[in-house]
């Protein structure tokens, strides 16, 4: 769908939400609802950077269907495009990674690998970091 089909007050992120309204069960979208309204709420006061996403229901346990929405509700509403993809990555010993993706990129199995690599380099790092802060009586959870 390109964006001349939009209303022109429409937003991608709100015809996205229309559709999983039909879609979801109404307990899944109302647990969607209180994992993203938060953000989208920042995002429209553009507030975004400060803020500490967790994808979860706070006390209430979030099916991975409903985290897997959130986080394409989310990536939706930051880049405008609807052919986001959740993809899971094998990185380590630790278990799978899931990341959202423009589709392409999904399709695409050396540009996941760079993906994957970049985690692990990332987890190797903040391993190395909280190591250094352990051993200098700093606080290790960043």
């Amino acid at each position: 769908m390109s964006e001349p089909e939009f209303p022109p007050e429409g937003r991608p992120v709100d015809l996205y939400l229309d559709l999983l309204r039909v879609r979801m069960d109404s307990e899944d979208y109302r647990l969607l609802l209180t994992v993203v309204e938060p953000v989208l709420r920042a995002i429209d006061e553009h507030r975004l950077a400060g803020l500490d996403l967790a994808l979860d229901g706070g006390d209430e346990e979030l099916p991975q269907e409903v985290r897997d929405e959130a986080a394409l509700v989310i990536a939706t509403a930051v880049t405008g495009r609807l052919d986001n993809e959740v993809v899971e990555l094998e990185v380590d010993e630790s278990g799978p990674v899931r990341v959202v993706t423009d589709a392409a990129t999904a399709a695409d199995p050396s540009r996941l690998g760079e993906i994957a690599d970049f985690i692990r380099d990332r987890n190797r790092q903040n391993e190395e970091l909280r190591g250094i802060a352990e051993a200098s009586g700093l606080p290790t959870d960043f």
